[in-house]
């Protein structure tokens, strides 16, 4: 009943027309298609813009105020939602859901599966975009990391995104911050070993994130399986009333794991880093087919397979990250060079 309530309402914003006079009274941008006659304007012919935390807010509070106004829409002209009470929403204590997917931009296929996740189960969608600073080692690749706005914008567009987050690092951060440690056993091995500033300022970034944003769902991707399982642990510690969501890893036309960074492969890069998602289906059929759980005769059948790339780290876990000898409810997680590209992948095992 709920996500027929979703789907009603989406429908709802794309049939009924905005009033613009009511709209731009807040202090926000629209990345709208352009129409001469603003009449014809719909709630889902534009998305919000927002590039700081007033306007953000302003945005979040503009979208719950249409969802109220959807519920009394509905509420007055439906006589048969009294005739069902499984059907009755009342006005003071239904709240519209929000779905965030926060992303560093250079948005493809993997952010599209979290974007209409979100869409499909929350009444207001919000993408945030933003590279963060404080998740990078002074030696990393923050000045280059990929950034292709545009296209960004338009896919969450296509999407139905209901508002893009865009902030700068001075709207996000402030002199002598207030920081977060990430926990002592999950932090600091594996990418915590190899970039051990990385997760406090993931976390920093994510807690800001949900405060500004109060989601009632959070949105992040099984490929960083470390560091969803960090911000998992965050929510319970911290207490936090978020739903967090890990999607299945997508991959692309030769199997290797969507990750903004593929762009730095060239195509014999591309061709070795191939061996990545060949040792990961080895494992899986060796699972699957003949039930093989030791992980020392699987660990060592996928070092045969990637013996020709530089592997930083490649065992099989818990989800409290220690390390197992038998694959069953695990994730089998694996970092490897190629050339000077760091590329994650893994398997999430029953």
């Amino acid at each position: 009943m709920y996500d027929k309530d979703i789907a009603a309402y989406r429908a709802y914003c794309k049939t009924t027309k905005l009033n613009t006079t009511t709209n731009c009274y807040f202090n926000v941008r629209m990345f709208a298609t352009q129409y001469h006659d603003t009449i014809t304007m719909t709630h889902k012919d534009f998305f919000y813009i927002a590039t700081t935390k007033q306007e953000l807010q302003q945005a979040i509070a503009y979208k719950q105020q249409q969802y109220y106004e959807y519920r009394k829409a509905i509420h007055n002209s439906d006589d048969s939602i009294h005739s069902d009470s499984s059907k009755i929403f009342t006005l003071d204590s239904t709240i519209p859901s929000i779905g965030l997917v926060p992303t560093m931009g250079a948005l493809h296929d993997g952010h599209k599966s979290l974007i209409q996740a979100s869409t499909t189960h929350n009444h207001i969608t919000i993408v945030s975009i933003f590279v963060n600073p404080t998740q990078f080692a002074p030696n990393e690749d923050l000045a280059k990391y990929p950034r292709t706005l545009e296209n960004d914008m338009q896919l969450c567009k296509n999407l139905d995104v209901d508002i893009v987050f865009i902030p700068t690092s001075q709207i996000m951060y402030e002199e002598d911050e207030i920081t977060l440690n990430p926990p002592k056993k999950m932090g600091y091995i594996l990418e915590g070993y190899y970039r051990p500033t990385h997760f406090a300022g993931v976390l920093q970034i994510v807690l800001k994130l949900f405060n500004l944003i109060m989601p009632t769902r959070a949105y992040f991707g099984k490929k960083d399986a470390q560091q969803l399982l960090i911000i998992q642990k965050m929510v319970r510690h911290l207490c936090i009333p978020i739903q967090i969501i890990g999607m299945p890893i997508i991959r692309d036309f030769d199997a290797l794991a969507l990750s903004s960074r593929n762009v730095y492969l060239d195509s014999k890069q591309r061709q070795d880093a191939i061996l990545i998602p060949k040792a990961i289906f080895h494992i899986e059929s060796r699972i699957i087919q003949d039930n093989e759980r030791d992980t020392t005769v699987l660990k060592n059948e996928a070092m045969k397979i990637l013996e020709s790339l530089q592997i930083d780290y490649m065992d099989f876990y818990t989800h409290d990250l220690e390390i197992t000898t038998r694959a069953e409810k695990c994730i089998f997680l694996l970092a490897v060079r190629v050339g000077s590209v760091r590329l994650l992948d893994n398997l999430w095992i029953q």
